[in-house]
């Protein structure tokens, strides 16, 4: 096993955003339903729902250093100096940050933050042209190292406002694999931007990643075809992913990554509102695959974190609350009943 076999996330945790606008009720409702490493491992909430600067790319946005965005009608945009935009981002969360402290006094334990990942912030952001960052290999270069320099000032924060924690800082790829794949629109969507080599993706990955400095780091995705291999070799301690996007052809790469002592962060439940299954049908498709896998089912528990499918802004108030507390109760059927 790895170093990575070391990370102990805990039983569940959620994927990071949460319904409505109230930041306290979002840190309560997170905190309270996961208290730690018996039940899960809280996490820093996100609410786009107040609109832009609070949405997953703003909120990078404003953790940027000496890089400024604004909003467009067509998107966010790179500018020259801070304006109302980040000024709202970076109140917001500092909004978060102080709901956050409020409902961890006295925490030990793993505690996570989310942030979008240099490949989907460079496919989202667009330059002075119109063109997403994407489009410009230095502006890309530039994009990593000033969320590699915002990334560390932000965990120093928490870990100043939170002394008991063990952060874990997660990385949101959704756009990884389009960018992977050379699926990502020009300006004008007639034309796909040219698809950036494996080598150069995994690299930036690393970079932002290495803010870290060996402490504990995730990266999560709930596209198809999660690239589980590159992940591992740019230093994520865990993969996060919607389970039900999982083909027979993944069963390699991720036997690989957790014998490689990488764990799983498996979305098995619903991030909309619905019916949910019993804890035990939540999980069937986990024990299958750890069969499928010939791996031991006493690894199970402990590789495996289970999570909402993505993000629960979507979702009613009442819905995201339910969805948390299942994942619980998922984990504990399967830790009780690996088999």
């Amino acid at each position: 096993m790895s170093e990575n076999s070391e990370f102990r996330p805990g039983p569940a945790t959620g994927v990071g955003s949460m319904p409505g606008g109230d930041a306290r009720e979002a840190a309560k409702s997170v905190t309270g339903t996961f208290e730690g490493p018996e039940t899960g491992m809280p996490y820093l909430a996100e609410l786009p729902a107040r609109g832009p600067g609070a949405d997953m790319i703003g909120r990078t946005a404003g953790m940027l250093v000496e890089l400024y965005a604004r909003v467009e009608p067509s998107g966010w945009r790179l500018g020259d100096r801070p304006g109302r935009d980040t000024k709202r981002a970076r109140s917001w969360l500092g909004e978060d940050l102080d709901a956050l402290e409020e409902f961890t006094q006295g925490y030990e334990g793993p505690l996570k933050v989310q942030a979008v990942g240099p490949w989907t912030l460079a496919a989202a952001l667009e330059l002075r042209n119109g063109e997403v960052a994407l489009s410009d290999a230095g502006a890309c270069r530039d994009l990593t190292g000033s969320l590699a320099e915002g990334l560390r000032a932000h965990l120093a924060e928490v870990r100043r406002r939170v002394p008991g924690a063990e952060v874990v800082l997660q990385l949101d790829e959704p756009s990884l694999t389009a960018v992977l794949r050379g699926q990502v629109r020009s300006a004008s969507g007639y034309r796909t931007h040219r698809a950036v080599d494996r080598q150069v993706v995994e690299a930036g990955l690393r970079d932002v990643l290495g803010v870290q400095e060996g402490g504990p780091s995730v990266v999560h995705s709930c596209a198809p075809d999660v690239p589980f291999a590159l992940l591992r070799r740019a230093g994520a301690a865990a993969v996060s992913f919607d389970f039900a996007l999982l083909t027979e052809r993944d069963d390699d790469t991720i036997g690989e990554a957790v014998e490689g002592g990488t764990k799983l962060f498996a979305g098995v439940v619903p991030g909309t509102d619905g019916p949910l299954s019993d804890p035990a049908g939540s999980v069937m498709g986990v024990r299958t695959l750890w069969r499928r896998l010939g791996l031991s089912p006493g690894l199970l528990a402990d590789a495996v974190t289970l999570t909402p499918s993505c993000g629960l802004a979507g979702a009613s108030p009442e819905y995201a609350r339910r969805a948390l507390a299942h994942c619980v109760r998922a984990a504990r059927s399967l830790a009780d009943n690996p088999e």
